[in-house]
């Protein structure tokens, strides 16, 4: 894919040359290829990445030591690889800041598959990011609130510039972090269950789990909520579903 830049990382030389491979009948050019987390966190600081695929079970500092720092310095969409499969392993790479995972041993049309998923809705953001990048953005709700942008008095989601505002100030957000919580804020005070939420954010490519819901659910309320324990904004309806409140209406102008 024209304009799309890759990172895979890896200590196995064999899967880097299979991904690669693949990658490349896919029509993705552009792919560099490294196999420790240091080594990814000096590619990340020289180059822009669109997608970064990290092995969690590297030499030296483990992929999910690593992905903090990666989260410093990019937002490019994380997908894991890992020989771990219990729920604990899972919550635990989605907490430091991965946004999907593949088990090995692994199909790898199914990591193309996932890939391509997690493009389809970080480009989007990221080319609109770009285009919106001297915008100057209201910090309060008024009758001047841009176009695409969904004032919850505390915190606003600005859609084209694919940015979360919270008190004024700027907000990191993952990609399907920030898309989550931009299907809330399209569908105010209704109610979705963990099930319609995955097939409408994470797309028909993903298969359905309940816990990669939970967790960025939860990365939504660390973002939003004044105290995320007690959440008066993305609160749950018990035994039904999630739902984005707020006292009043939210204002999309």
């Amino acid at each position: 894919m024209d304009h799309v830049s890759l990172l895979l990382v890896d200590d196995e030389q064999a899967i880097l040359h299979m991904l690669k491979t693949v990658l490349l009948k896919e029509q993705f050019f552009d792919i560099d290829t490294v196999t420790t987390g240091e080594a990814a966190l000096e590619a990340c600081s020289n180059k822009t990445y669109h997608c970064i695929v990290l092995d969690i079970m590297l030499p030296g500092r483990s992929g999910l030591d690593i992905c903090p720092f990666l989260r410093q310095i990019t937002d490019a969409p994380i997908l894991f690889l890992t020989a771990k499969i219990t729920d604990y392993d899972k919550l635990t790479g989605f907490a430091v800041g991965g946004d999907d995972y593949v088990v090995k041993p692994f199909n790898p049309l199914e990591v193309v598959a996932r890939i391509k998923s997690l493009l389809n809705r970080y480009l989007p953001s990221k080319a609109s990011s770009v285009q919106q990048n001297n915008q100057e953005y209201v910090k309060t709700s008024s009758s001047n609130t841009p176009q695409g942008v969904y004032n919850y008095g505390r915190f606003q989601v600005h859609e084209l510039a694919g940015e979360l505002r919270v008190e004024g100030k700027a907000v990191t957000c993952p990609a399907l972090v920030f898309q989550l919580l931009l299907f809330f804020c399209k569908h105010p005070n209704r109610i979705f269950t963990k099930s319609e939420l995955y097939e409408r954010v994470w797309g028909s490519e993903a298969i359905s789990d309940d816990n990669t819901v939970m967790v960025h659910i939860h990365r939504i309320r660390e973002r939003i909520e004044a105290d995320p324990s007690n959440p008066v904004f993305l609160v749950n309806v018990r035994g039904l579903g999630y739902k984005l409140v707020q006292a009043g209406s939210a204002v999309q102008t």
